[in-house]
């Protein structure tokens, strides 16, 4: 038997080696560099960078800002995620509206957030949609906190209401027939029985929306205005009229500093989470007023966030917004025809679909060797480790790290250095899918393969990934739409041949070229729509 496992951990070592290799080249050496660089001054290792930094006044309130801002939101976004996933795991609302609120509630991951601040322009702006539909009454002024507020509220609401949504589908509501059957009062009850077990996703919730929020460059490059911030001020240093990498990277390492708390945070909030080992399913109390009421609410909500988006398939086809608003099909017609622009879409289909590929590829192999038997559990404990790492690593830190390493080498402006990225980039959730999903796989089905004469390869193909399809497919889907939608890393290590569309988003925001970008912006969507339609009804039928 010694001798079965022995020849079986061949190949998951040459795994391990590969993987591993990756990381090592393309996340380990770029954040080494990204540190020396912070560190590099006139005459040598110095923290020059990070006393010149320190020391200027905008920095502090970019710092600041984006603190105060981002925890606002995070907020905000917990307060509205949870009144809609109580409204569709606490009530008796009709069980259509309920799915309206499930499926609509994370449109909004399908567009890039550098739409969202356009969409946002073009919604309360002077002569926004939203404005005219009230008489040419502007609500707020749309740039600065109001702006950014919105934007980081709809950006990170999918994810905070996935996770809600989640924990109380987990929560055992019998409970609450328990706490009445005792005397509790309604508002006990709710306490006892809702909030308390929701306390540690409470706060990850909260923490994931201030990280999104804090680390985010989308939205504050079209809404925020002249409020400074701090991912606008890193890709000033960068990319700027006069670029400063010893000092950029100084700002980018400051950027860690809120991932690196919020990690450690979840890591600690864990312990927490409630568990139960049964989940008992009972009738809801009847109750027309919470259900009316939440019901109303949450459709309130869903139609607010929507109507924001609304002004994008409203602007490209007009004649002349807002001064002649005949429907026309022309500049839609003619963006559509543009082989530039369409040029552009392929180079994101291209990327987004070799990063769903071999990103799936990377992280079953990764998977495979956490979750299942056949090598020491440090071995698994590494990639458990970089899934840690990739998930307190910003976008937009990574992209300066890759610019910093690979300028003037081979890969530098290649589809091949933006696919790596967006694989290392967007590693942790899809990792934690792929080993939960095998984990949960029969434990001894290698070995059994093993003694009836296959090999290690053959076990794989016939039986681990039939049995682990659906996860893959879902693993494949959200690498694919998170490639198509990334905005943060991609602009600085995008070039002219390999421009992607999120990246000439913003190379057209600066001739104000709205229709184009409204047009590329409903082809993202499509085509992410499309890719969720398709995962999702394959894992419906293969779960059936």
């Amino acid at each position: 038997m010694a001798q079965v496992i022995n020849r079986k951990s061949i190949p998951l070592k040459v795994i391990f080696v590969i993987v591993a290799a990756m990381f090592a080249v393309f996340l380990l050496a770029p954040m080494v560099m990204i540190f020396c660089e912070s560190m590099t001054g006139d005459g040598g290792v110095s923290i020059a960078n990070y006393a010149d930094i320190l020391s200027r006044k905008n920095f502090g309130a970019a710092f600041r800002n984006s603190i105060l801002v981002s925890a606002a939101a995070g907020l905000l976004t917990t307060i509205l995620a949870f009144i809609l996933a109580y409204t569709v795991n606490y009530t008796n609302v009709n069980k259509t509206v309920k799915k309206i609120i499930k499926v609509l509630a994370v449109v909004p991951m399908f567009l890039p957030t550098i739409t969202y601040g356009f969409a946002i322009i073009y919604s309360f702006g002077k002569q926004g949609l939203i404005t005219m539909l009230f008489g040419g009454h502007q609500f707020f002024d749309i740039y600065g906190v109001p702006g950014l507020m919105i934007g980081y509220v709809i950006y990170t609401l999918p994810i905070a209401f996935m996770l809600l949504d989640n924990t109380m589908q987990y929560i055992d509501k019998k409970f609450m027939i328990v706490s009445r059957a005792m005397g509790d009062s309604k508002m006990r009850c709710f306490m006892t029985t809702v909030i308390s077990p929701l306390l540690g996703t409470f706060a990850a919730s909260f923490i994931q929306s201030f990280t999104l929020s804090f680390t985010d460059y989308g939205i504050p490059t079209s809404v925020g205005g002249n409020m400074d911030l701090v991912a606008n001020l890193l890709y000033n240093e960068m990319l700027g009229s006069l670029p400063n990498f010893h000092t950029g990277s100084a700002v980018a390492i400051t950027m860690l500093l809120p991932s690196v708390v919020s990690i450690i945070l979840l890591t600690y909030l864990e312990r927490f989470n409630v568990r139960y080992n049964k989940i008992s399913t009972i009738d809801l109390e009847k109750n027309k007023t919470r259900d009316i009421v939440l019901g109303a609410i949450s459709l309130i909500i869903i139609i607010l966030m929507m109507s924001i988006f609304a002004v994008i398939f409203v602007v490209p086809f007009v004649d002349q917004w807002p001064y002649r608003l005949v429907p026309s099909f022309e500049h839609a017609s003619k963006i559509l025809n543009d082989p530039a622009l369409m040029g552009v879409f392929g180079n994101s289909l291209f990327t987004a679909l070799l990063t769903a590929v071999f990103g799936t590829v990377i992280v079953f192999g990764a998977a495979v060797i956490s979750a299942r038997n056949g090598l020491n559990k440090r071995f698994g404990r590494v990639f458990d480790s970089i899934s840690l790492v990739t998930n307190t690593i910003p976008g937009m830190v990574l992209g300066v790290a890759y610019l910093l390493t690979f300028s003037g080498t081979p890969i530098q402006n290649t589809f091949f250095i933006i696919i790596v990225c967006n694989i290392i980039h967007f590693f942790s959730s899809p990792y934690i899918m792929m080993k939960n999903g095998l984990e949960k796989l029969n434990s001894s089905w290698e070995t059994t393969a093993k003694l009836m004469g296959d090999n290690w390869f053959k076990t794989v193909v016939r039986i681990i990934i039939p049995n682990s399809l659906s996860t893959i497919v879902e693993v494949f889907g959200y690498y694919f739409i998170n490639a198509m939608v990334t905005v943060s890393a991609v602009i600085f290590i995008a070039g002219a041949r390999t421009m992607v569309i999120t990246a000439k988003i913003k190379e057209l925001q600066h001739f104000s070229n709205f229709n184009e970008i409204f047009v590329l912006s409903i082809l993202i969507l499509i085509t992410n729509l499309v890719i969720k339609g398709v995962t999702y009804l394959f894992i419906n039928k293969k779960n059936k």
